[in-house]
This record gives structure tokens, C-alpha cells and sequence, in this order.
């Protein structure tokens, strides 16, 4: 199968990589290739750890009309605050038939990615949906060798609109195997645990990340945030309650998503996941695990309490520091009602429009 992927971060290249090694013909874009110079050189991604083989690379480009020409199905890997922007400058190439896969699309991504189409009259027949989130654990050690530090079991995907589902499945079961259909992008959207984890362990540890005092982001979890967290996670439930939705509790989506963890708390299983081992927090604030998981994850899923009249206090309050730590201004940048086009929608329209 002909694959695109675009963004060659930790996760674009962990997926690029495995593609090529299964067999795929991968295209790998990225903005800036200069970068890039050692997969091209090499003319492929080397992959260590849990995955071990070399992935051959057929062409790395920023040319994004070269990229996803004659693609059976594009794999987004970039950042989710980058989609909107991303399928922008697909729209003028886009062919019918094709398929586009965000990983992941953290809260409304394939809603935010849809509207973007339709605002630029992309009528060609165009297959989008989501994964709920990345298949790997995965870091790399330079451009072209990435270290797979886990895969994850299960996976769940849903297109938008819902009815799409089975086609693009059909094209990811022939490159993973652990994707597995749901009922629509609101499931995969809520179950967005990354926003849960992220914000908040960057904001309480954010003195020592401005010192930087290197720490392991989950190793070193304490059960006073790791109750925090599952406090934030509430918070997540009681909107997917509302939505007739019986989401997974953080504690249990780890057991879910890694296979080798089944007892103890969510501090214990933070702290032994092997797919967790070494991972370092970020050097800085100003870190996708903010500027990322709080527009996309934290400020939609309080958005969509909105809808439902559930209340996110804690959600609303890590975001407006986070935002005042960095100067920044995710209601005016990130995924809300408003944005989504969707602030008129009752609950049934809604769920009637998935």
C-alpha cells in the first residue's frame, strides 16, 4: 500500500519506519527536511527497542502536492494544534478515494479537520477519521533511528462521519493491528487521556522544569498528583456520562492500552509501565504537553460539557493558568464550541451529525 505520512517528530517517524519495514511504500513529509538529511542519506528509519529492523523510505519531501500524490492513505503525525493548518494546504491535492487518518486526533480533530475541507470546497469523495491515540510509545535518538518503547494493544478509530468507518478500516487493518472501530469520533474525542495526564503534570512540576531539574515524567509520580489526576479524569466521565457514554477510567485505560499492567494504582502503574520507562519531561513550558493537549484536549472536552451542561471547574482551571503562565490565549486559538461551528447544536443534533 501506498502511504503518506505527515510530521516526522517522534511519532511520524516511529510510524513511518514500521510502514516501511512491513513492507509499505512510505512517503515521509515534513516542513522543514534539512533535518532530515540522515533518512534521506540512509534512505530509511532505523527502529530499536521493542520493534527492531530498518524501514526504507521511498521519498522525504516538503513539497506537500508530491507528498500525498497517489496515496492510498495519509497518517498525520504532526501535532494536533498543526491540523487545521495541515489540512489547509492538503485541500488544493486531495483526490477522491483517498483517506486521511489524524494520530491522534485528540478532542474534535476530525470535526476541526472536516470543516476546513468544507470551507474549501474539497468536494471530492475524502475519507477522514481518528485515532484516539498514538500506537507507540516511541522517542527518537536522532533523525532516523527511533527507539519503540511500547505499542499499544488496543486503539480505537472512528471517521467522521461515523458511517466512513469500515473503509478506512479496512486500509489500517492491512498496517496495524491493534486499531479497533467505535462508534463515532465523540468516543475517540473524549477519550483523549493524554490531555487528562499532560497539563497538569507539566503545571504542578513547572518550578522545577524552569530550573530545569531533570525528572521522569511518570517514574517519578507522586499519589498526591496521581489523585489530582484521577480527580481531572472525573471530570471527563461526567461529560462522557452525559453523552450516554460509559468511558474508560484513566486508572483502567493503562491496563487497556499496555498489556503487562493490571494491578495497582494509577501512581503504581505510572510508575512501572515499561512503555513509561526514562521518559523525561519536557525542557521547557512553553511544551506540546500544554500547547497541545490543552486547545485540543482539555478546553474541547470542557467545551463539550458545555453542551450537556456539565461543569469542568478543575479543567477550566489548569488551562486559564497554563494560558497565564505562557502568555498565551487558548479560547481564542484552541477547539471550542464557537470554533467547531457547533455552538447552536443541541446534544441530539449533535450526536445525530457523527
Amino acid at each position: 500500500m501506498k502511504v503518506t505520512v505527515i510530521g516526522a517528530g517522534n511519532g511520524g517517524q516511529g510510524i513511518a519506519g514500521y510502514l516501511g519495514m512491513t513492507g509499505h511504500e512510505v512517503v515521509l513529509y515534513n516542513r522543514n527536511i534539512d533535518k532530515l538529511k540522515p533518512i534521506q542519506d540512509g534512505h530509511g528509519i532505523t527502529l530499536k527497542g521493542a520493534i527492531e529492523g530498518f524501514g526504507k523510505i521511498e521519498l522525504v519531501t516538503n513539497d506537500i502536492e508530491l507528498a500525498i500524490k497517489g496515496a492510498d492513505i495519509i497518517m498525520i503525525a504532526t501535532t494536533a494544534n498543526a491540523h487545521k493548518d495541515i489540512a489547509k494546504k492538503m485541500c488544493p491535492f486531495l483526490k477522491s478515494g483517498q483517506s486521511i487518518v489524524l494520530n491522534p486526533g485528540r478532542t474534535c480533530g476530525s470535526i476541526e479537520f472536516r470543516n476546513v475541507l468544507k470551507e474549501n470546497n474539497v468536494d471530492e469523495n475524502i475519507y477522514v477519521g481518528e485515532a484516539q491515540s498514538l500506537v507507540f510509545a516511541c522517542r527518537k535518538e536522532g533523525e532516523g533511528i527511533v527507539n519503540i518503547i511500547g505499542m499499544k494493544k488496543m486503539v480505537m478509530f472512528s471517521a467522521y462521519p461515523s458511517s466512513d468507518t469500515n473503509h478506512i478500516m479496512l486500509l489500517l487493518s492491512q498496517l496495524f493491528d491493534c486499531f479497533i472501530p467505535v462508534q463515532n469520533v465523540l468516543l475517540t474525542g473524549l477519550e483523549n487521556i493524554g490531555a487528562i495526564f499532560h497539563p497538569a503534570i507539566v503545571l504542578f512540576n513547572a518550578a522545577a522544569i524552569e530550573r530545569k531539574n531533570m525528572f521522569y515524567f511518570y517514574q517519578d509520580m507522586t499519589p498526591t498528583i496521581a489523585s489530582f489526576l484521577q480527580r481531572l479524569d472525573e471530570e471527563r466521565l461526567r461529560v462522557g456520562s452525559a453523552f450516554d457514554m460509559d468511558l474508560i477510567h484513566a486508572n483502567n485505560w493503562i491496563s487497556t492500552a499496555y498489556s503487562m499492567l493490571s494491578e495497582g494504582s494509577l501512581c503504581e502503574k505510572m510508575r512501572s509501565n515499561p512503555a513509561y520507562n526514562n521518559i523525561l519531561a519536557p525542557d521547557s513550558l512553553a511544551s506540546r504537553l500544554i500547547t497541545e493537549d490543552i486547545p485540543t484536549g482539555l478546553l474541547p472536552i470542557s467545551e463539550l460539557g458545555k453542551m450537556v451542561n456539565v461543569d469542568c471547574p478543575l479543567m477550566k482551571s489548569v488551562s486559564t493558568i497554563c494560558q497565564t503562565l505562557l502568555n498565551l490565549d487558548f479560547y481564542e486559538t484552541g477547539r471550542t464550541l464557537f470554533s467547531l461551528g457547533l455552538e447552536n447544536l443541541s446534544k441530539e443534533d449533535f450526536i445525530k451529525s457523527l
